[in-house]
């Protein structure tokens, strides 16, 4: 890229593309709520309660419309989701019973009760549930302006080319934004992975998200310039210097646009799968549009998340089949329940435990929860006629646990049949390796399981022994230390020893600093976020695979990430690939 001397801000590049134009300040109406305030009449406050959830609902009905109409059926759907939490009757029970009990205000009870939810989303690990909490704080806002008669800007009526800038660009927001003038998104909050940052990029239109004090660092109508892809904004842009970038990227784009729909295959010939990381069925659409060879990993935790009680066996196999209707030619490995840990829910109270990480969770929650575990595997067993299932357990640690998750699979499985409902007679069964007992032991555990797909997000942390949410120790977050990389490299000689193959789920995946040396020591599948694929894709269909075979052995004998590191960067340079 074309170097450019100017004031620059750093934040998290979300939706790639480049733009330039004057800001557009995103102002919000000042929401405050009295705490301080009763009711005199319960009966008045239940009915405003229930005429702000009405209206509340009228209004995501139309910007689900909206939604529809720019982008597609599928992304409605987000709004869709946004009526049900509007509409939740454990929620609004909660609310009810605040005022029938307390005798707080409306405004005060919705606070209340959405701030819970939010807290229990926020607080979670995985980045994808942990950015959901904008969600609920959407539709905290949506409701408290109705309850306090405020009125929401009006994105729609934007009729000149702007930057937008606000605090924190909610899912609502984002939905009325027309492409023709909002040429660039900044905010101050928020993640690649928040629905906001998905719909930016189903509009294509540059993001960069998580920039500190923004609001405070421009004014408006001042022309700025972003960089979605590399996360940054440059607030006094020299306007020559950045058409020249412009240049540059529209060339890098239209060089990405032909890895999309073309097979993954290294110059010396050796194939390998490039796949998507989903959360539910809306997320497939995205990795289709971006060529994806397969779902390396659903992860079914979204319906048990995003539901006020336990999914029915009907409600999962619906979720199921959807996925795999779309992605019918190619594998779809969907992730039993992997909940507890940072992953609550509202409906069951998980017993109190030091350290929940390594507690009652994934493999383990369901083993001792085998109705619940049964009708997830019923749904699973429904829909595998429908696509190339397979099957995944996550958390496994032992032998034992492995074969007994695969039996009761296989013992569920022979239910169906004996009611007449077909199963597939090809459902792949494996395992996660995300703990280093299993990667030690991956040359036993492959004469039992059909494949491994490596979790590297909870292998790292579990091999450094460090918390990846600490910013203490963050520093040992390391996906290219060479302990990781032996840790790889045992995981996939025991499953080729036995002839299973091998793919990895884990941030690490789609990293362009970590793919040669994942092809080298031998990884079948790549699964990672949708947009991170043509890249991913280029650099594969780049390389050869003995050459980075070489490249790993001395890796793996290298003593630290940063040594590694130095040697990937080498290495692609001279490849001419970065």
């Amino acid at each position: 890229m074309a170097e450019i001397k100017a004031q620059f801000l750093k934040g998290i590049g979300s939706s790639d593309g480049i733009a330039i134009a004057k800001t557009y300040l995103l102002d919000k109406p000042q929401i405050n709520v009295d705490r301080t305030k009763t009711i005199d009449n319960i009966d008045e406050a239940i009915k405003s309660l229930e005429k702000t959830i009405a209206t509340t609902t009228m209004q995501l009905e139309k910007i689900k419309d909206i939604a529809t109409e720019k982008l597609g059926e599928e992304k409605g759907e987000i709004f869709i989701a946004h009526i049900g939490i509007a509409n939740d009757p454990e929620m609004i029970k909660e609310m009810k019973a605040l005022i029938n009990d307390t005798k707080i205000n409306v405004p005060y009870a919705i606070e209340q009760v959405y701030n819970k939810y939010y807290e229990v989303f926020r607080s979670m690990e995985d980045a994808y549930f942990k950015e959901r909490a904008t969600d609920i704080l959407d539709i905290k806002e949506r409701m408290l302006c109705n309850a306090l008669g405020l009125t929401l800007p009006d994105l729609v009526s934007l009729d000149t080319e702007v930057v937008l800038i606000c605090h924190e660009l909610t899912p609502s927001d984002t939905a009325m934004l027309n492409k023709k003038f909002v040429k660039g998104i900044i905010s101050e909050t928020g993640g690649r992975t928040s629905h906001a940052a998905i719909m930016s990029r189903s509009l294509e239109i540059p993001a960069v998200l998580g920039v500190k004090d923004i609001l405070t660092k421009v004014k408006p109508n001042q022309m700025v310039a972003i960089d979605g892809k590399e996360g940054i904004v440059d607030t006094n842009p020299d306007l020559a210097s950045w058409q020249v970038r412009i240049q540059e990227h529209d060339k890098f784009v239209k060089e990405l646009q032909k890895f999309v729909n073309v097979k993954t295959l290294t110059k010396d010939n050796v194939k390998v799968n490039v796949e998507a990381n989903i959360g539910n069925p809306v997320d497939a659409d995205w990795a289709i549009k971006y060529g994806c060879e397969g779902i390396g990993l659903y992860r079914s935790e979204f319906l048990y998340m995003g539901n006020n009680q336990w999914p029915t066996e009907e409600e999962q196999f619906i979720g199921y089949k959807s996925v795999l209707e779309k992605i019918k030619d190619e594998i779809v490995v969907i992730r039993t329940l992997d909940i507890g840990g940072d992953k609550k829910l509202s409906y069951y109270t998980f017993p109190e435990e030091m350290n929940p990480f390594l507690g009652y969770r994934a493999i383990r929650f369901c083993l001792a929860n085998k109705d619940i575990f049964r009708t997830q595997l019923r749904a699973l067993g429904r829909a595998s006629v429908y696509g190339k299932l397979a099957i995944m357990f996550p958390m496994i640690a032992t032998i034992d646990e492995f074969k007994q998750a695969k039996s009761f699979a296989l013992e569920v499985f022979d239910e169906l049949r004996k009611e007449g409902k077909p199963v597939a007679d090809n459902i792949q069964i494996g395992m996660m390796v995300e703990i280093p007992a299993s990667a030690a032991m991956a040359d036993k555990f492959a004469k039992y399981a059909d494949f491994f797909s490596i979790g590297t997000n909870d292998l790292i942390q579990y091999t450094m022994a460090c918390d990846r949410m600490s910013k203490t120790v963050s520093y040992l977050y390391q996906p290219n230390n060479p302990a990781l990389l032996r840790m790889i490299d045992m995981t996939i000689k025991g499953a080729h020893a036995n002839n299973k193959w091998v793919g990895m789920c884990g941030e690490m995946a789609g990293d362009i600093m970590s793919t040669p040396l994942l092809l080298g020591l031998g990884l079948d599948n790549f699964s990672m976020s949708a947009t991170s694929i043509p890249n991913a894709r280029r650099i594969i269909n780049n390389l050869n695979r003995k050459d980075c075979e070489k490249l790993v052995q001395e890796a793996l004998n290298l003593e630290t990430i940063d040594e590694v590191n130095a040697l990937v960067k080498d290495f692609l340079t001279k490849q001419k690939l970065i």
